[in-house]
């Protein structure tokens, strides 16, 4: 307060200066430096009138509330406005004081303008004092950097590289032509992209920034890919996105990560019709505490739901969930629930009294060789009957629709794991005419960073110094980032009809080695510091994930990530087999493999699908 109190003081004296310099220089201007005595008489009685009538007009115009170092041209106007009103009050002034001048008019005019310059630059100048603005073009401290990018964001990232003694910005690089050779901030746009490694290597550059954020997902892998052959290391500024959202700044640079080489384009979604399936709605997510399950509940909780019922077995992963929407959505209403999909009791109890609108049902047992080997009727049993258990009961008490999350690895299935999806879609598919409630199936590949999967492993290998273990060089896998599945699901259930099975584009497979190599150079490794070694194929698991079964064909959606599978449904004397069948009281593993294959014909233990490569070849 003492500080900002001294500052204020600071500023109106500073003004009052520059007041009674702008109305005496405007009195030997008008005379070129000759006054003469009567008018300098005058400008000696004038000039306590004024600065103290030109003192009021500014304090009432808020101009000591602002603070000099961020100064804008929002205060520049406000000082034009207050000192042009000041000017034309001051004759008004020593008209009302009766007093005897004459007062030349040019003193008038050039008044105003003299107090506009001294008022407006100086604090403009005080800013870029503060911001090393000044010498910045001359800062010969600080690592050199290169900025890939001269937009919008480039520009605001260099205005805070300026302010940093750590880094020093010595040029942009851009593909649009028509930027080369000009000045950004004061730096110049040296040339394309292209030129990355020339220009590192003539300035001395070891560090890049990516500065791209609007840009296509291909524009920004590519510059990354420049960055690894100039064998310079790149930082990106935050995603479209979170800068839109205000959640960060562009100066919150961050490490490349996986997600920004195997990324993928924004996902546009139906904002509207969204609001309509669950605002002011009561939602439910099972596995609630899971990858895909947690980044649901934060999905659904953007559109304020009335309630989101939070359904999850493990006790740890719901306190985790819940605690992190406290925080983010403090306002939303959490119902926190512990429970197992397979117990009809309890699942009967939770819909009979929250009575969702919306269900999406991501609990499921996902991990492949975990299931194929001693747990394959657990396997059966949680992901076919605790979908069954689920979904009759959802029926039961008017949810209007229920969005199953499954997997590609239900496609041609070669593992029990990805059988117990298929059987758990048909379940759904058998109970959609029996009742009003809408079934939604979503198909999609591998997630970044889901529990389980190969990310988090690699990253504690490499933290153990290696070696990472890959099974097989050419094991190759779909992925998409856990917030663009979750919201790719949030749109299929609300496009979702009744019986849809919806496949996820998931874009270009990726070879599990490249992803390992990736993941090496980005800790900061090399290829013999950790070394990759091969395992072989787990039981169960294929070398290649195929997206759509052999006698399955899709049809387009007017979402260009979405499409419908036309898949072979089942019926309710199908289903009453079924369930006549899971509700045996254990099966050995090899017992379960047998009966799978005369329940989905397509299953076919350890079969490998045709490469990628000899699909398109064919």
């Amino acid at each position: 307060m003492f500080n900002s109190n001294i500052r204020t003081i600071l500023a109106v004296l500073h003004d009052a200066i520059a007041a009674a310099l702008a109305w005496s220089f405007a009195y030997l201007l008008r005379f070129n430096f000759e006054l003469p005595p009567n008018f300098a008489a005058e400008l000696y009685h004038t000039v306590y009138w004024v600065v103290v009538l030109q003192m009021i007009i500014f304090w009432r115009f808020n101009l000591y509330r602002g603070i000099w170092r961020y100064a804008s041209t929002a205060d520049l106007r406000r000082i034009f406005m207050a000192v042009m009103l000041s000017a034309a009050a001051i004759p008004l002034m020593f008209w009302m004081l009766r007093l005897d001048l004459v007062i030349p008019r040019s003193v008038l005019i050039i008044n105003p303008l003299l107090l506009i310059l001294m008022m407006g630059g100086s604090r403009f100048v005080y800013r870029l004092w503060k911001e090393h603005g000044l010498y910045q073009n001359f800062k010969l401290r600080g690592e050199p950097v290169l900025v890939l990018g001269a937009g919008d964001a480039a520009a605001s990232l260099a205005k805070d590289l300026a302010k940093n003694s750590a880094w020093r910005l010595v040029g942009f690089l851009d593909d649009d032509s028509d930027k080369h050779g000009r000045m950004l901030n004061g730096i110049i746009v040296l040339g394309k992209l292209d030129r990355l490694s020339e220009w590192a290597e003539r300035l001395g550059v070891s560090q890049v920034i990516i500065a791209m954020p609007s840009s296509s997902h291909q524009q920004r892998k590519r510059a990354i890919d420049l960055c690894n052959a100039a064998q310079v290391k790149a930082l990106t500024v935050p995603s479209f996105d979170d800068l839109m959202s205000g959640k960060v700044s562009v100066s919150q640079l961050r490490a490349i990560e996986l997600d920004d080489l195997l990324g993928r384009d924004p996902v546009v979604l139906d904002d509207a019709g969204l609001h309509g399936l669950l605002t002011g709605k009561v939602g439910m997510v099972t596995g609630a505490g899971g990858s895909i399950g947690s980044e649901m509940c934060r999905q659904i909780a953007r559109f304020t739901p009335s309630k989101l019922v939070l359904f999850e077995s493990s006790e740890f992963a719901l306190y985790t969930i819940e605690q992190e929407l406290k925080q983010t959505f403090p306002a939303l209403n959490i119902i926190c629930l512990i429970g197992d999909v397979r117990d009809a009791e309890r699942v009967d109890e939770v819909m009979q009294r929250y009575r969702p609108s919306v269900l999406f049902h991501a609990a499921a047992y996902k991990h492949v060789p975990l299931m194929e080997q001693h747990n394959a009727w657990q396997a059966i049993r949680n992901n076919v009957l605790g979908t069954w258990t689920v979904a009759r009961t959802a029926q039961q008490y008017g949810v209007d629709k229920f969005v199953m999350i499954s997997t590609d690895k239900a496609i041609n299935p070669t593992n029990v794991m990805g059988a117990s999806k298929r059987l758990a879609e048909m379940v759904c598919q058998a109970l959609q005419p029996s009742g009003a409630m809408r079934f939604v199936m979503v198909r999609f590949g591998n997630v970044l960073g889901s529990t389980g999967s190969v990310i988090p492993t690699f990253r504690v290998q490499i933290a153990r110094g290696g070696p990472i273990t890959v099974t097989h060089p050419e094991i190759t896998r779909y992925f998409m980032s856990i917030p663009e599945a979750s919201q790719l699901v949030l749109q299929a259930g609300l496009m979702g009809q009744g019986g849809d099975i919806f496949v996820l584009e998931m874009g270009e497979p990726v070879k599990i080695v490249d992803l390992a190599k990736d993941l090496i150079r980005l800790s900061g490794f090399t290829e013999e510091e950790i070394k990759i070694e091969f395992t072989g194929l787990r039981p169960g698991e294929k070398l290649y994930e195929e997206l759509l079964a052999d006698n399955e064909h899709t049809l387009p959606t007017p979402h260009p990530k979405l499409r419908i599978a036309q898949a072979r449904d089942a019926d309710a004397a199908w289903l009453a087999q079924l369930l006549e069948w899971v509700s045996a009281t254990v099966m050995a593993d090899d017992a379960v493999r047998a009966a799978l294959t005369q329940w989905v014909p397509e299953y076919q233990p350890n079969v490998q699908p045709p490469s990628p490569e000899q699909n398109l070849r064919a």
